[in-house]
């Protein structure tokens, strides 16, 4: 398959460089520095699962010059996703697949309000990567998991099409759950949680997942964007917040910092609009109170605002 990773960063680099080792052709959109060290020495991958290299690889700023491809993988920042879908424009053909897999409930909707349900596929992913350096990798924790599904659904040959090519690639765990849906708010939930209680306590997943004080905030965060999803049709569980934290919080390594955290931390911009914002911009549509999120929300906004040039 032909496939174009949107956003070369730690998601796109390393679902896009196994994909291009695995012998897929793969072309990467990245700019400026990073863009430029990818061209010249090619994609290097440093992982818990094994180091690679991706050389040459192809790498562009300009997806105009890539053409129509059979598989988009979306993998920049949330609040890229509108510049995005004018850009990748020249990526859609008649029957090309655009997937989300960056952290942020709203982008499948807004890629599906651009394209049509006709070429957008539900996903996520579960990895801790980020650049390290232009044109370096590092993934540092988490099995590499990928699921994907129909949003109306279905069982579909474009779908088992791409689980086979994911299925080649021993590194990765890719399936299709049942409900799309469903896997895509627990992992919001999930993100939304751990970014936002991360970034306030500015500790590892480690640490406030055992303090008492700081478990409470995070079950309460879980608990209001459960509330709203289920307000939105989502088929959670009666115990899904105890689900999340005992499947996907607990288990987790200690030293995992998520990448809003860290993005916050480092003074950079952040995507807490597209992650705590969000909760609260859909509470408010529900009528639903999040008073959880609304302190980390007020807690975080200054040091965004200022990484922003705002303040």
């Amino acid at each position: 398959m032909k496939f174009a990773i949107f956003g070369t960063g730690g998601v796109g680099g390393y679902f896009g460089g196994k994909l291009a080792q695995a012998g897929e052709d793969v072309t990467f959109i990245a700019r400026g520095e990073h863009l430029k060290a990818i061209q010249q020495n090619g994609l290097r991958v440093d992982s818990i699962a094994g180091d690679f290299m991706v050389k040459p690889a192809k790498a562009t700023d300009d997806p105009a010059k890539i053409g129509a491809v059979d598989v988009v993988l979306l993998c920049t920042k949330a609040w890229s996703v509108p510049e995005a879908i004018e850009q990748m424009k020249p990526l859609i053909g008649e029957k090309t697949i655009v997937v989300w897999l960056g952290n942020g409930i709203e982008p499948t909707d807004q890629l599906e309000k651009a394209f049509g349900r006709a070429h957008v596929i539900g996903g996520l992913t579960h990895i801790s990567s980020f650049i390290a350096e232009p044109g370096h990798i590092q993934h540092v924790g988490i099995t590499p998991h990928i699921a994907i599904g129909e949003l109306d659904h279905s069982r579909s040959e474009r779908v088992e099409n791409l689980l086979k090519i994911f299925a080649r690639i021993p590194e990765i765990k890719a399936d299709s759950p049942d409900d799309i849906h469903l896997a895509m708010w627990e992992k919001f939930a999930f993100i939304a949680a751990t970014s936002g209680v991360g970034a306030v306590t500015r500790q590892p997943m480690g640490v406030y997942r055992s303090v008492p004080e700081t478990r409470a905030l995070l079950i309460a965060v879980l608990d209001e964007v459960v509330e709203i999803g289920r307000a939105r049709g989502i088929a959670f569980d009666e115990d899904a917040t105890q689900k999340i934290l005992r499947n996907e919080i607990d288990p987790k390594p200690a030293g995992v910092f998520a990448s809003m955290q860290k993005a916050i931390m480092e003074g950079r911009p952040s995507e807490l609009e597209s992650q705590t914002g969000a909760v609260i911009r859909m509470g408010r549509e529900l009528g639903i109170a999040t008073p959880a999120n609304d302190f980390i929300y007020a807690a975080l906004l200054p040091m965004e605002l200022k990484a922003r040039g705002k303040l």
